[in-house]
């Protein structure tokens, strides 16, 4: 990695915590700047627009969670114990994700009315995300791991809506209670409902 790119890489890691937690449209310049310590055309010599950082910086955040979301799943054979680590790491690993909360529930909801760019980006994340749980539960149905008849598809949507909307519900109350909630509720569904 040149200079530029290393560059570049850290402006988006230092960007990334203030779009999570302030938005596009709360994310100024003079924040950018302070963050990256770098003048305005120290930041648009390796981005075209303010909206290019704001997506990459979005990448840069989603990858982190996913990292999250997703560690260890890969060591578990069976495809239910899996779904459940999911939801496990989705409550309970917190730690090194960019400040802010979920980048995808943040952005999904600032961008609904608002920046196409943005909004394609997060549109693009929760595809990735549901078409990993699907796959994950495709081949448990493979397997005979999980019961005939279920809706794979509508599986992986389950579980990111109960656990994005779980997340809105602790951060609007300012308590971990409805994550954790929603989390044991999962769990006990997909152990008694979805696995054969």
């Amino acid at each position: 990695m040149n200079k530029g790119e290393a560059t570049r890489r850290e402006i988006i890691e230092k960007a990334a915590p203030i779009f999570n937690q302030k938005g596009f449209e709360g994310a100024s310049l003079s924040d950018l700047m302070q963050a990256t310590g770098l003048e305005k055309g120290g930041i648009y010599r390796h981005f075209e627009s303010k909206e290019q950082l704001a997506g990459e910086a979005f990448d840069y955040a989603w990858k982190t969670a996913m990292d999250r979301r997703m560690a260890g799943i890969e060591e578990i054979a069976k495809s239910v114990d899996q779904l459940k680590q999911f939801v496990r790491n989705f409550r309970e690993r917190r730690e090194g994700l960019v400040p802010g909360g979920c980048p995808l529930l943040n952005t999904a909801i600032e961008s609904d009315d608002g920046n196409a760019l943005l909004r394609r980006r997060a549109k693009r994340a929760l595809g990735g995300l549901l078409n990993r749980l699907e796959t994950i539960a495709t081949e448990g149905l493979k397997r005979n791991e999980i019961k005939r008849g279920i809706d794979t598809k509508e599986l992986a949507t389950l579980i990111v809506s109960t656990l994005e909307g779980s997340l809105m519900v602790s951060r609007l109350q300012k308590t971990d209670e409805p994550r954790a909630m929603a989390c044991r509720h999962l769990e006990e569904y997909l152990e008694e409902k979805v696995r054969n």
